[in-house]
C-alpha cells in the first residue's frame, strides 16, 4: 500500500480538512530532498537569524540526510515543499551507526528498542501554511511509515527556543515533568545539560505547538533537557509507544487498522 493510498483511508479528516491545496509524500529524487533542506535552512537559520550556520548552499543538511527518508507536504498548486519530517528507520540507523538525538543524549538504555523505533526530526512548516492541515498530515503520514516498518516507537527531540532567555523553557519542563515524564527505565541523560535549577520558571508555560501534538497524543519526555548552543534552544527527548496513542488520535492517524507488534 502506497502512502497515500493508505491516508485515503486511514486519515479522511485530515485529507478532508486539507483538500485540495495539500499534497502528502515521500522525497523521490535529490531534487525534492534539495527542496526539503532549503525550506530546512530558511525557517531553522534565516528566520531564526543564527548566523553562525549561514551557508553559501542555503541547506541545512549534515550526515543523516542520506540515510533517512524525508516526509513531504506540498502545495497542489504550486507543488512547493510547505512542510517536511525526517525519518531515520532501524535500517537506516544501523547504516549510519547512531540516531540525531544520541548527539544531545546518552541513550543506552534504550538500546532494547532500537529495532522498533523510528526517530523522527528537523520537522518544520512554511509560517504561510501552518493552520493545523500540513501539521495533521504531517503527523497522519509518520505514524503509517512507524507502522510500515513494524515499528512501536517513534522518538525525537522536542525544541524550545531561549530567546526570552530560557524562563518559559524552564517553566515548560517544571510542568511536564509533573505529567508526562517516562517510566525509569526509559530515561536518558543529556550530555550538555540546560540548566534549567539556576533559572526562574516564566508565569505561564508556552508548550510548542509540536511538543503539544506529541503529548496530547501519549508521549512521554525522557529525562532532563539538552542544551543545543547551535539552534539557541533545550531540547527534550521525546518518546511515544504506539500503544499509547490517545484513542482520538489513533482514529485519525489509522491506528487500528493494522496489528503493532508487540
Amino acid at each position: 500500500m502506497q502512502l497515500t493510498d493508505a491516508l485515503a483511508i486511514a486519515a479522511p479528516a485530515a485529507r478532508a480538512a486539507a483538500a485540495p491545496r495539500l499534497v502528502l509524500g515521500m522525497a523521490t529524487t535529490q531534487q525534492d530532498v534539495r527542496a526539503v533542506q532549503r525550506l530546512r535552512y530558511r525557517l531553522f537559520v534565516e528566520d531564526m537569524g543564527l548566523s553562525a550556520l549561514m551557508r553559501a548552499d542555503g541547506l541545512d543538511s549534515d550526515e543523516f540526510d542520506d540515510h533517512c527518508d524525508h516526509l513531504i507536504v506540498r502545495d497542489a498548486d504550486t507543488m512547493e515543499v510547505v512542510g517536511t519530517y525526517r525519518l531515520l528507520s532501524p535500517t537506516g540507523a544501523r547504516r549510519i551507526g547512531r540516531v540525531y538525538s544520541e548527539g544531545e543524549f546518552d541513550m543506552s538504555r534504550l538500546n532494547g528498542l532500537r529495532g522498533r523505533m523510528v526517530e523522527a526530526g528537523r520537522a518544520c512548516i512554511d509560517p504561510d501554511y501552518r493552520g493545523g492541515s500540513v501539521l495533521m498530515l504531517l503527523w497522519a503520514g509518520l505514524v503509517d511509515y512507524v507502522q510500515r516498518q513494524n515499528c512501536d516507537y517513534f522518538a525525537g527531540c522536542a525544541s524550545i527556543g531561549l530567546a526570552d532567555g530560557g524562563h518559559n523553557a524552564v517553566a515548560v519542563y517544571d510542568k511536564l515533568r509533573a505529567t508526562h515524564l517516562a517510566p525509569a527505565e526509559f530515561r536518558v541523560t543529556p550530555h550538555l545539560p540546560f540548566p534549567y535549577q539556576k533559572l526562574t520558571p516564566a508565569a505561564v508555560p508556552q508548550i510548542p505547538p509540536l511538543l503539544k501534538g506529541y503529548l496530547r497524543s501519549g508521549a512521554w519526555i525522557c529525562g532532563d533537557p539538552a542544551w543545543d548552543p547551535d539552534f539557541d534552544s533545550a531540547d527534550l527527548f521525546v518518546l511515544l509507544p504506539l500503544a499509547n496513542l490517545d484513542a482520538r488520535y489513533a482514529r485519525h492517524y489509522g491506528v487500528g487498522a493494522m496489528p503493532i507488534a508487540a
